[in-house]
């Protein structure tokens, strides 16, 4: 399930010490054996390859799913496996103290999903101490601060949505919300998915990095095509109560808002609990990126129309054997063909199919989501 775009431009449709560490530390191993990818041939165990996941928050389930992954990997091989996180989504400062524990331990290598661009100096120190950098799920900027990235086509992801939604609109006019990550830094996954939500709608981006400087009003021409007006963008930080905070404030620019894009789906359940309070539940769009179970749920149950699946355990797995696989045979692993990334691949989910997109309902998104 490759697409044709890449997350880190729209060319290829491409994201101090000192403070208190406040991470989650946990090591795993399991006894080598002559099936395992750094066992011993005699089945005696060899030394231990290390590795440290570091991901950005433990408040989101995608990422608790994505340490889930990893400790699923560690345990069939022989790894010393360090698990750390972000205390919210954006705390740069306790990632790059987990990338110095990394380093200061000696690790094989690191897997992260980044912060923000505070992070990319610490990566570049841990690759020059001979740490393997695989980033997963948001590319750093620049995209070579890791060696890969192991990642959804986050473009791809919110075309998906955009896609869809114009389809739904079927003419009338899109009065539309953009609840997006951050306001205060850069990174890709909080452009890709916002400027691939547009382009799929049919409604021209300016810079492929920069959200909210697109035409407010104008004409998109997904589906049969219409008018449509961008109230604004606001930052959720990811969250539940960032998205509700986010909504609320853009109902109070434009009431009249129908449809709602979202950056993941905790935000979207908090801008849905702001328009149920408002009263604007009904008639409103909302769409989204992640497709985990409670958001697979919030699809049927109406609360999202429409999500992409993308698959946190199998980034965090294939990430851990990769490291395994380098450190027994120094085979590194490569992108998937005619990308600059590893696509880990993304589905549309809904309950609402829409002629000529392919989706996947939320029975069989349920069969698959995340831990399954």
């Amino acid at each position: 399930m490759l697409s044709s775009k890449a997350p880190f431009s729209k060319s290829t449709r491409v994201l101090a010490a000192g403070a208190a560490l406040t991470f989650a530390a946990l090591s795993l191993s399991a006894c080598g054996s002559t099936s395992d990818a750094a066992g011993a041939s005699d089945g005696a165990s060899e030394e231990k390859v290390g590795v440290s996941l570091i991901v950005k928050t433990t408040t989101n389930p995608f990422f608790v799913s994505m340490q889930d992954g990893a400790k699923k990997a560690a345990d069939t091989g022989n790894v010393d496996l360090t698990l750390a996180a972000g205390k919210a989504d954006g705390d740069e400062e306790t990632q790059i103290q987990a990338i110095e524990n990394a380093i200061s331990k000696g690790d094989k290598g690191i897997l992260i999903t980044p912060n923000g661009p505070s992070v990319v100096d610490a990566l570049k120190k841990a690759k020059d101490a001979g740490l393997f950098v695989i980033a997963l799920d948001t590319p750093p900027d620049p995209a070579d601060a890791a060696d890969i990235t192991f990642a959804t086509d986050n473009f791809a992801a919110g075309e998906l949505i955009g896609k869809w939604t114009a389809a739904q609109l079927e003419g009338q006019k899109a009065t539309i919300a953009m609840v997006d990550l951050f306001d205060d830094k850069i990174v890709s996954v909080d452009y890709n998915r916002d400027q691939g939500f547009l382009t799929g709608l049919g409604i021209d981006t300016a810079d492929a990095k920069k959200n909210g400087d697109e035409a407010k009003t104008g004409k998109y021409t997904g589906g049969k095509g219409g008018d449509y007006e961008i109230v604004g963008n606001q930052a959720s930080q990811g969250a539940e109560d960032g998205g509700r905070t986010a909504m609320e404030t853009l109902l109070s620019i434009n009431p009249d808002i129908n449809v709602v894009y979202t950056i993941n789906e905790p935000a979207a359940a908090g801008a849905f609990e702001a328009l149920k309070s408002a009263g604007k539940d009904k008639d409103v769009l909302v769409v989204s990126v992640d497709g985990g179970c409670t958001g697979v749920n919030n699809v049927k149950d109406g609360v999202i129309g429409a999500t992409a699946q993308q698959y946190p355990v199998k980034m965090a797995e294939l990430g851990v054997e990769a490291i395994v696989e380098l450190a027994a045979t120094g085979k590194k692993p490569a992108n998937s063909e005619g990308l600059d990334f590893y696509n880990t691949g993304v589905e549309l989910v809904t309950d609402k199919p829409a002629d000529g997109i392919k989706s996947i309902d939320t029975t069989a998104a349920a069969d698959i989501c995340w831990g399954k």
